[in-house]
């Protein structure tokens, strides 16, 4: 016979299975959308950083190889300088030889006159390049941008720097042919300011003069800066990359849109607060070297906001910024592309599951059916051998249980006597008092009233006692408010006289407090207690001190009982089966 329970078992054996490989898939399912999201976010924020740590390095790499180049042109620039003065004052020097040799037979004045002539209109260096003729006494003969100066003494004619001029030319000439020096002097195209400036003189002996020319360096410079700024607008990389140049003042010296160059870029831009963008640029182009990253309206090509990270640098003697930068909807193709990835894979581990799920549900089954069939024959056989176990058991917990209650009644049975022994030998012992004063004439009123007095005392101690039993014994399975203390001195009441007669002493430390419980099923747990260590305590040597100690607190909402002794204490094999 199968019980109703062994049914529903034998139903969950043949249908879990399935169900939990169900289960598990959907759970499998769930955990691989999950993981491919997740697994999609980190390929984002990598895609991102890898997109970004290796534009940025990009971009720097162009900005330095750009900044580079024109170091490499500006240390150049003198030497430049120098060979294209040099090769205009072999010029000049060879056209005065060429002048004095066809003429030397002339009027010498003549014949200055004629090289001073065929010098002045000479112009080099963009029209910029010119010459002068000194006189080794300080005396200009040729001054073609201000030619009331010529006839005239520069002996103590001193630069911005207070340098005299003149006369360090001709004391360097002394000892050697021709030599390049520096002074500062007054631009033509910008009268105002005194600019550095690098000349070459060359002795010309046949008339004691000096033939020179020199070059303001700023005025090379521009025309390597324009030479530069031509090679640098031609760079391009990528689909939109280009190298960008603003000078300290904001105006686009470089872009890829040519119609910005000149413009202020504060005013020619279509990025989002620009002003502040350009300002920050600057500033960090003036501090050395940094990225900025930041909104552009409107990239080339592109009719929609992209954010853009530049990297830039200074050259600050030029007061320039030079910067190239990267748009970042780029890298969103490559996390779209990824995710389309990661979507087609998910798909083909979505297929595969599902047909393992369907073969492995199918499988199991078969094998649940069969299982469970053969789990039927089990169970019944099983049934019947529990019945039969039940019954056997049934028979000896009766047995078991009547052996305890015929064990707790003797122990209670000896509480009892122990406690009357005393108030009935107290009887017996004023009763036989009396008799005997009564036999010999000597009973008085005092001692009559005396002794019966003692005689009631003892009876209703012991019908207190019996009381006490009696309430004990009752089965009483509702709830009452009682006093813990009261419950503690009713407990050792009942079990006082035996531990009087083994010498055990209780010290009770009790905070009193009022609890709502079953107060005879704490009475019994509190007495198997105290007995427990009595059984111990009398075990111990005669003369040595026997003690329990008994103490009572309150942590919040709780009440602590702690019963404690000094017997040996519970061997440890035994600990698991305390209560």
């Amino acid at each position: 016979m199968i019980f109703e329970n062994e049914k529903k078992i034998l139903k969950i054996i043949k249908y879990t299975p399935s169900v939990f490989i169900i289960i598990v898939s959907m759970i499998v399912l769930t955990i691989q959308f999950i993981e491919k999201n997740n697994t999609f976010q980190k390929e984002k924020v990598k895609i991102q950083n890898e997109y970004l740590d290796r534009n940025k390095e990009l971009i720097k790499d162009r900005v330095n190889e750009v900044y580079t180049y024109i170091q490499n042109e500006r240390k150049s620039t003198e030497e430049n300088l120098k060979d294209s003065l040099s090769l205009a004052i072999q010029n000049a020097h060879a056209i005065a030889q060429s002048i004095y040799r066809n003429n030397k037979d002339k009027d010498p004045k003549f014949v200055k006159k004629l090289i001073i002539e065929a010098l002045r209109d000479i112009r080099f260096n963009e029209g910029r390049g010119y010459y002068f003729i000194y006189d080794k006494k300080g005396i200009n003969h040729l001054l073609p941008y201000n030619k009331e100066l010529e006839g005239k003494s520069f002996w103590n004619h001193e630069d911005a720097k207070g340098v005299p001029i003149v006369r360090q030319m001709i004391e360097v000439l002394k000892t050697k042919d021709e030599s390049f020096c520096q002074w500062h002097w007054y631009n033509p195209l910008n009268p105002d300011v005194q600019k550095r400036k690098i000349g070459l003189v060359k002795n010309f002996e046949p008339f004691d003069w000096f033939i020179g020319t020199g070059e303001y360096v700023e005025d090379f410079e521009e025309d390597v800066q324009n030479r530069i700024l031509k090679h640098i607008r031609d760079i391009r990389f990528g689909k939109s990359g280009y190298i960008f140049i603003i000078n300290y003042d904001s105006i686009y010296l470089s872009h890829i849109r040519k119609e910005f160059i000149g413009q202020n870029a504060v005013t020619n831009n279509d990025t989002k607060e620009i002003k502040k963008v350009i300002a920050d640029l600057i500033n960090i182009s003036k501090n050395g070297q940094g990225y900025y990253t930041y909104t552009q309206n409107k990239k080339p090509g592109i009719e929609k906001p992209i954010n853009k990270t530049s990297y830039v640098k200074g050259l600050n003697d030029w007061s320039w910024m030079i910067g190239t930068g990267f748009y970042q909807d780029d890298m969103e193709k490559s996390i779209q592309d990824r995710k389309e990835y990661l979507d087609q894979d998910f798909k083909e581990r979505l297929v595969q599951t599902i047909q393992i799920e369907v073969l492995l549900v199918f499988i199991l089954l078969l094998f649940s059916i069969y299982f469970s069939k053969v789990l039927q024959n089990i169970f019944e056989k099983y049934t019947k051998d529990i019945e039969h176990h039940i019954k056997t058991n049934n028979k000896q917990q009766n047995m078991l249980a009547y052996q305890s209650k015929m064990a707790a009644m003797g122990e209670m049975i000896g509480n009892i006597a122990h406690q009357w022994r005393q108030p009935l030998s107290a009887i017996s012992t004023t009763s036989t008092g009396l008799k005997l004063q009564k036999e010999l004439n000597m009973l008085d009123d005092k001692f009559l009233v005396k002794s019966l007095e003692d005689i009631n005392a003892a009876a209703q101690f012991l019908s207190s006692t019996i009381d006490d039993f009696r309430n004990f014994f009752k089965v009483n399975k509702e709830k009452a408010t009682f006093s813990i203390k009261d419950v503690l001195k009713k407990s050792i009441s009942l079990v006082s006289a035996q531990f009087k007669n083994h010498d055990i002493e209780i010290i009770e430390d009790i905070e009193d407090v009022k609890i709502t419980n079953f107060q005879n099923e704490l009475i019994q747990v509190l007495i198997n207690i105290l007995n427990n260590s009595r059984d111990e305590l009398v075990k111990k040597d005669k003369n040595s001190k026997k003690l329990i100690l008994i103490n009572t607190q309150i942590l919040k909402e709780n009440v602590i009982i702690e019963i404690k002794d000094n017997a040996q204490g519970v061997p440890p094999d035994i600990l698991d089966r305390i209560f």
